[in-house]
């Protein structure tokens, strides 16, 4: 099995591209959805967050308020790298036991959806292929200020926290440009799935692991018959 990361930038649609995967029966792994479970009440992130953050950043229903969280984060580049030392190592971690129970189910490959994957660099080294999804920023800054009430000069700010698209388009295997319908976007995802299930890297690395297994195999028989051929 491979991995396909799925990066982008804020707002540029890559929960839509997910989806698209998923309803083409591609096994997915949702770096937002597992962080919210990190956060989860009583777990040990939610308690270091509380702990450091404060109860400002608790709702009254006990969860972490991700939006107070980001406000605060965002405009302190010191607290928000505590608050990634506190949650990447344990998404990580989590993230790569799903995609070590998809091997294990007999995925050809997985696609991992990393917002941050060229920021932190962290799970470059697990990545078969990169797919980039981008817009316009205008159209970042307005699908930002829609969804999250922000203002303009919110929504910019945070969008440049990031590193610039063009950067990760270089250093991407596929881009998908989602500045425009659903359906272009649709068939954009679609030609790079078709892409991937030519891919012959799963096949080859079955024959590295098959041939290994034989020859361990064969190693423990060979010991196994020179030690009863003594007795």
């Amino acid at each position: 099995m491979f991995i396909v990361g799925l990066t982008g930038g804020l707002a540029t649609g890559k929960s839509t591209v997910l989806s698209i995967f998923r309803e083409n029966g591609i096994a997915v792994i949702d770096a937002d959805d597992i962080a919210k479970k990190v956060l989860e009440p009583g777990t040990v992130a939610w308690k270091e967050v509380k702990e450091y953050f404060g109860d400002e950043v608790i709702s009254d229903d006990g969860k972490v308020n991700r939006l107070v969280l980001g406000n605060i984060v965002f405009n302190d580049k010191d607290k928000r790298m505590k608050l990634n030392a506190i949650t990447h190592p344990r998404i990580q971690s989590a993230m790569m036991r799903m995609a070590f129970s998809y091997f294990f189910s007999g995925h050809r490959y997985i696609v991992m959806e990393v917002p941050l994957l060229f920021e932190t660099g962290k799970m470059l080294r697990f990545m078969h292929k990169i797919i980039t999804v981008v817009c316009d920023m205008d159209q970042q800054i307005s699908r930002l200020c829609e969804r999250n009430d922000f203002s303009e000069i919110v929504a910019t700010t945070r969008i440049k926290c990031q590193i610039p698209l063009e950067e990760k388009v270089a250093k991407s295997d596929f881009v998908i440009d989602n500045s425009g319908d659903i359906s272009s976007t649709r068939q954009q995802t679609e030609s790079i799935i078709r892409l991937l299930r030519r891919s012959k890297f799963t096949w080859y690395f079955r024959a590295i692991m098959l041939i290994s297994s034989l020859s361990f195999l064969f190693g423990i028989a060979n010991i196994a018959y020179k030690f009863f051929c003594k007795k």
